[in-house]
């Protein structure tokens, strides 16, 4: 541990490359764990029908968010202190140990997991998919084209995906990769059809579904860019105000963290226990709301908590330009994180199920991943947008005598005018809530589910059947033949 007034000796060498190196590790390991953990913990939900089977796949994503809050909880209260008082070295060490017992934890049940082999890689039959598309372009797509493509697929092609097939009635150019070509290598009868022209009815589906998803991940972007406004803004706001609590008692302003955390941990159980069964008796849907309302009530929410963080700062620089230099205690900016907190709790565990109930099988973990991406592209728009907003108000600001660089650049928070860039976040904010209400009216009315059910293939000869959550029920015997029925 460095001592008082010791000063910090720059890492070269093979430190510095040390220190890289274990940078971009838990890059690596965070990237392959939390989209993979999730989604293999929800694989052993899959099986089952029913209203039973949605409530635990929802309380199992609300189990897994709470125990990622409780890390994160502990790791800026406990972990902070232990690095604080014993140095960042044993912080590190505690770190490394919690990972260790987390993986030996995981090692121990294999023998009791559900596991799926291994299908290849997602991107081959997507470009499939695509070349196939291309090569057919000029042939005529007929009107029944996607009911002629789940009627073409095998038994063995709807065992091996989830019982829900999703039709998707956008993208219609894509049927054609899964359409006979007319002349050709891929419309010759003789000798065996390439997978680069012929493409499974399940392949196209899950190209479609894909193109289907981006708009609303692309709607949860400014959520986490104004995430990432709340641990670098918020932090510095924080240490501009009275940070006493008590005679002796300092807050840190990067703990102000924890306070999302906290309020998470108390609120995630009490989503499940209070608010799924009364919404639950409102609406009829098992998990209470469904997830694409999950996602649009936080992405309404988490516009307020830019405008508390708006308004407190206007407050903060009144009180130090007119008060004499009076700072506000840091209390204040307590309602931004816990706005924050409540409107993460219903966008990021409802991306996280969307995704994964939507997908068809080989795609949760890609599709779980892509929440995680969300985080980076946020992050990213964050920078891009700080140095946009400088950029374009260098001249106003100017002119103001606010500095010469714009509302952020002068790393000064009594020059800078922060509140007007979270007003400028909040008013994104709300005008991206409106995209995606448009988004998620769009994507509900291109995707259609059908039930499948698989008679006799089942272990003893028995019935497998499917949730019922759409209008139109499939049946597939033996021969693999598919009979529609409308559902009552």
């Amino acid at each position: 541990m460095m001592a008082p007034g010791q000063a910090c000796e720059e890492a070269r060498g093979l430190k510095a490359s040390i220190f890289f190196a274990a940078l971009y590790l838990v890059a690596l390991g965070s990237g392959c764990l939390k989209p993979n953990i999730i989604a293999h913990g929800a694989d052993q939900f899959r099986r089952g029908s029913g209203s039973d089977a949605a409530r635990r796949l929802s309380s199992y994503f609300n189990a897994a968010y709470l125990s990622f809050c409780v890390g994160e909880l502990v790791a800026l209260t406990v972990l902070v202190w232990v690095q604080t008082r014993s140095g960042m070295d044993v912080g590190f060490g505690v770190s490394a140990a919690a990972m260790a017992v987390g993986l030996l934890s995981l090692v121990a049940g294999v023998a009791f997991y559900r596991n799926k082999p291994p299908q290849g890689s997602i991107f081959t039959p997507i470009a499939k998919v695509f070349v196939a598309a291309v090569s057919k372009r000029k042939q005529v797509c007929p009107s029944t084209a996607s009911t002629q493509a789940v009627a073409g697929s095998t038994v063995h092609e709807m065992s091996v995906n989830t019982t829900d097939i999703c039709h998707i009635n956008k993208f219609r150019f894509l049927d054609k990769a899964c359409m006979k070509a007319q002349d050709g290598p891929g419309g010759s009868s003789a000798g065996k059809k390439s997978p680069w022209i012929m493409c499974t009815p399940a392949e196209v589906e899950q190209v479609k579904l894909l193109l289907c998803v981006v708009p609303i991940f692309a709607c949860t972007i400014i959520f986490n860019t104004i995430l990432a406004q709340l641990q670098t803004f918020s932090v510095q706001q924080g240490s501009a105000m009275d940070t006493r609590l008590a005679a002796s008692f300092h807050v840190p302003p990067a703990s102000l963290q924890a306070i999302p955390y906290i309020m998470l941990v108390a609120l995630v159980p009490a989503y499940e226990a209070a608010f799924v069964p009364a919404m639950r008796r409102l609406t009829g849907v098992p998990t209470g709301i469904t997830p694409l309302q999950r996602i649009g009530v936080g992405l309404f929410a988490v516009t307020f908590s830019m405008v508390a963080a708006a308004l407190v700062e206007a407050r903060r620089r009144h009180a130090a330009a007119t008060d004499g230099g009076r700072l506000l205690s840091i209390l204040w900016i307590a309602p931004q994180f816990l706005v924050f907190g409540l409107s993460e709790m219903f966008t990021a565990v409802g991306l996280i199920e969307f995704f994964y109930r939507q997908s068809l099988a080989g795609m949760q973990a890609f599709l779980t991943s892509m929440t995680y991406c969300s985080y980076s592209f946020g992050f990213y728009l964050s920078s891009v947008l700080v140095s946009l907003v400088n950029r374009l108000t260098s001249s106003s600001s100017s002119t103001a005598g606010n500095g010469n660089g714009g509302w952020l650049a002068n790393n000064d928070l009594n020059k800078d005018r922060l509140d007007l860039f979270y007003c400028l976040l909040a008013a994104l904010s709300m005008l991206n809530f409106f995209n995606y209400l448009f988004w998620a009216r769009w994507y509900s009315k291109s995707v259609e589910t059908l039930q499948v059910q698989v008679v006799g293939v089942g272990s003893g000869g028995g019935e497998q059947q499917g949730d019922e959550m759409t209008p139109l029920s499939a049946e597939i015997n033996m021969t693999g033949s598919l009979k529609t029925s409308s559902a009552n």
